[in-house]
């Protein structure tokens, strides 16, 4: 399937190790041809870490697209009504937005890009990156799970032994996963062996 023209959302939020895994696969969209929307939430575009500042992430997505990141909730509200993407993914998923979104809470830029986008009965896809997926997470997982037009990057332990409760998306599979939720299915199998 061409992703060319298609006009796909990037949500950022605070999983911030797991960046340096999502800009390879941020260019890869690009260079496919797809019109790239970046959305950051607030964490996301004002938190300085050790894997880097803010505004270096801010700067990279913007050169990577060409496209100015939405930074705020109205500026995220016409994403629905305007009918302004195809395809919304949530890139990394936090486990704190995971659980506001299976409960309906819209308190940030990226949870009303996806409330917006799901209005229009188009795919939300989720790159889960939680510690706590096996824990306080699971039963918002499987909330989740059931609900239409959210699909799931296949994800898995990350690290077994240290953090059993943790799982990571396998980013790599960005590709072929939004190629499916385009097409209205869930790349599968969903839980994948740890990496």
């Amino acid at each position: 399937m061409s992703l060319e023209d298609v006009k796909i959302g990037i949500a950022f939020t605070g999983s911030f190790c797991s960046y340096n895994h999502i800009f390879p696969e941020l260019e890869k969209l690009a260079s496919k041809g797809a019109y790239i929307q970046t959305i950051f939430s607030h964490t996301a575009q004002t938190t300085d870490s050790r894997f880097g500042e803010a505004k270096n992430f801010l700067e990279r997505a913007k050169d990577i697209t060409g496209n100015e990141p939405i930074l705020s909730i109205e500026a995220a509200e016409p994403i629905g009504p305007k009918e302004l993407l195809d395809i919304l993914v949530i890139l990394p998923c936090t486990g704190n937005t995971l659980a506001k979104l299976s409960h309906g809470i819209t308190d940030s830029p990226v949870l009303m890009a996806a409330k917006a986008h799901l209005r229009n009965e188009r795919p939300l896809v989720l790159s889960l990156a939680t510690n706590d997926a096996l824990g306080m997470n699971l039963k918002n997982i499987g909330l989740i799970l059931n609900v239409k037009n959210i699909y799931f990057i296949p994800f898995g332990q990350d690290d077994p032994l240290k953090k059993p409760n943790s799982m990571v998306a396998h980013t790599s599979l960005l590709l072929p996963t939004l190629e499916q939720a385009l097409l209205g299915k869930q790349l599968q199998p969903v839980i994948q062996s740890p990496f």
